[in-house]
């Protein structure tokens, strides 16, 4: 590749080390989200329909429909979420390419659009990202399926403005209740996300909300919820 290579991320200091170590927490899932490489140019890119939507358009694809802002987003509101902090969440993110990516919570993401994009095309070509000086993997793409990554037996929940009942995010966990927690979270700007593995819909507002603010409210809720741990 010629395109400069990113300074990995160095990792966050969290309470724990591990998630799994703890039975109640919170996995979200962030579905159908846009983060396709290509080659435009000279350079290897993530497409996005700010800067490429020639070359999109030239290869009959829609502009539209390529929106890694929207990721970049959502991963920053979840990794800088004090839930995460407290090592009680657990990122994953299947792309619209069928790509299964695992975040570590420790993982600290650029800040800038441009210097995460080049850090998701090393990740989409090396399939792997270390700390810088250690070999702790930060971020890593995974064998799909995503179903074969969550705990047996938890609940597995989709957000939906379409469901038919409105949840309040605090609501969502069961206080007696001591087991992980799955909320899959669309990556797109537009339609819907339809999944196999979830057992249920809910909708946590009455108006549609960004995917970026569907996780600051998801995480803000389970804060409540899980409040002695965090």
């Amino acid at each position: 590749m010629s395109e400069k290579a990113i300074q990995p991320p160095k990792p966050k200091k969290l309470k724990t080390e591990d998630c799994a170590e703890k039975k109640k927490y919170l996995i979200v899932v962030i579905e159908g989200a846009s983060l396709e490489a290509a080659k435009v140019g000279n350079d290897y890119v993530i497409l996005s329909s700010e800067k490429h939507a020639t070359f999109l358009s030239k290869n009959k694809k829609d502009p539209a429909d390529y929106r890694p802002d929207i990721l970049h987003q959502c991963l920053l509101n979840l990794l800088d979420s004090p839930l995460n902090r407290a090592g009680l969440l657990q990122v994953y993110v299947h792309t619209a390419a069928n790509v299964l990516i695992e975040i570590s919570p420790q993982c600290r993401l650029p800040r800038t659009f441009d210097r995460f994009c080049g850090l998701m095309v090393q990740l989409l070509y090396k399939l792997v990202i270390r700390s810088a000086g250690s070999s702790q993997k930060l971020l890593r793409v995974i064998k799909n399926p995503v179903n074969d990554h969550l705990p047996v037996g938890c609940r597995k929940l989709l957000t939906s403005f379409a469901a038919e009942k409105l949840t309040v995010c605090s609501k969502i966990v069961d206080p007696a209740a001591n087991d992980p927690l799955v909320v899959v979270i669309g990556g797109i700007a537009r339609g819907k996300i339809e999944t196999e593995y979830t057992d249920e819909e809910i909708k946590i507002s009455n108006y549609p909300l960004s995917a970026a603010l569907t996780c600051a409210k998801i995480t803000s809720g389970l804060e409540e919820a899980f409040q002695k741990s965090v």
